[in-house]
C-alpha cells in the first residue's frame, strides 16, 4: 500500500512533510532519543514504504532536544537482550539490519541532521544516510565494543570504511571512542558543520534542493552508489552506461535540454 505522506502518523517518531521533503524526528528527548524494539520496526517499515511513495523526494532524519540518538535503549533493549536465546537474538539483529537495508534501498536521498549525542544505532542511522550535516557539538561513537559486542553491527564494517577509510573505521570500531564533529568533517563522515540554530533549516534546504532536481535520476544514482561497491570497474562502467541510457529516456532529460536551449532554469518533475 502506498503511504500518504500528508496524513502519515507514526507512533514512535515524529513526521512532517512539506515541499517533497519528509522529516523524521527521533523524539524522546528526555532520554536523548533512544531506539526501542518498536521504533526500530516502525522506522524499518517506513523506509520500506518510501519505495512506493513518489511524493516524497528526499528525507531528513534528525533528533529532538539537541541530540540525534543515544542508540538502543539500555533498559528497553539491552537488558531484555541479555535474557534472550540465540534465535531471538538473531531475529533482533536481522531486524535492526533491515532498517539499514531499507534506508539504503529507498530511492530518496537521506540527509542526517546531527547534533549532540549520536552513538550506537544512532551513529549507524547517520552512517546509513546519504549526506550528513552536523553541529560543532556533535559527538559520534560506534560504541558496540563498550558493551561487549563486536564493531560489526548493522553493516558498520561494510559501510563505514567506504565513508572514512579502513584505518579510521578500524579506530572507531575497535575503541568505541567518540569522534568529534571537527574530526568527523575532516574524515569525510560529516559533509559539513553548521551552527546548531540553523542545523534543521540547512538540512531541509539541502533536501529541498535535491527534491527540486531530477528525482528519478537521483534514485538511479543512489542505486548505483549501492550496487557498484562489489563489482569490477569494467562491470561498473557497463552498469552506469545502462543506467544513464535509462535516464536519457526520461522527460526530465528533455526538460533540461529545452531549458538550456531557452536559457532558463529547468523545472524537473521526476519522470
Amino acid at each position: 500500500m502506498t503511504m500518504d505522506p500528508t496524513s502519515f502518523a507514526p507512533k514512535h517518531f515524529g513526521w512532517a512533510f512539506a515541499d517533497g521533503v519528509a522529516t523524521v524526528t527521533l523524539n524522546r528527548p528526555e532520554r536523548k532519543n533512544p531506539l526501542t524494539f518498536e521504533s526500530y520496526a516502525e522506522l524499518r517499515d517506513t523506509f520500506r514504504d518510501l519505495v512506493y511513495t513518489p511524493q516524497v523526494k528526499a528525507v531528513v532524519v534528525t533528533g529532538a532536544g539537541g541530540n540525534f540518538s543515544s542508540g538502543g535503549d539500555v533498559h528497553e533493549i539491552i537488558g531484555p537482550l541479555t535474557e534472550m536465546a540465540m534465535p531471538e537474538l538473531l531475529a533482533f539483529t536481522r531486524m535492526t539490519g533491515d532498517l539499514v537495508k531499507a534506508m539504503r534501498a529507498c530511492p530518496q536521498p537521506i540527509v542526517a541532521a546531527i547534533d549532540g549525542i549520536c552513538v550506537g544505532a544512532g551513529a549507524i542511522m547517520a552512517m546509513a544516510s546519504d549526506l550528513r550535516l552536523a553541529t560543532p557539538g556533535a559527538k559520534t561513537a560506534f560504541l558496540f565494543t563498550r558493551v561487549g559486542l563486536a564493531g560489526c553491527d548493522m553493516g558498520a564494517c561494510a559501510i563505514l570504511p567506504r565513508i572514512i577509510g579502513q584505518g579510521r573505521a578500524s579506530d572507531l570500531l575497535y575503541t568505541g571512542r567518540m569522534m568529534s564533529a571537527e574530526e568527523g568533517e575532516r574524515w569525510g563522515f560529516h559533509n559539513r558543520l553548521v551552527p546548531a540554530e540553523s542545523l534543521l533549516g540547512e538540512a531541509q534546504a539541502l533536501a529541498r534542493s535535491i527534491a527540486a532536481g531530477p528525482t528519478f535520476a537521483h534514485g538511479i544514482t543512489k542505486t548505483q552508489l549501492n550496487t557498484e561497491w562489489a563489482v569490477s570497474v569494467e562491470t561498473a562502467i557497463e552498469m552506469e552506461a545502462q543506467a544513464q541510457a535509462i535516464c536519457m529516456a526520461t522527460r526530465d532529460f528533455r526538460r533540461a535540454f529545452e531549458a538550456f536551449a531557452e536559457k532558463r532554469t529547468p523545472v524537473f518533475e521526476g519522470d
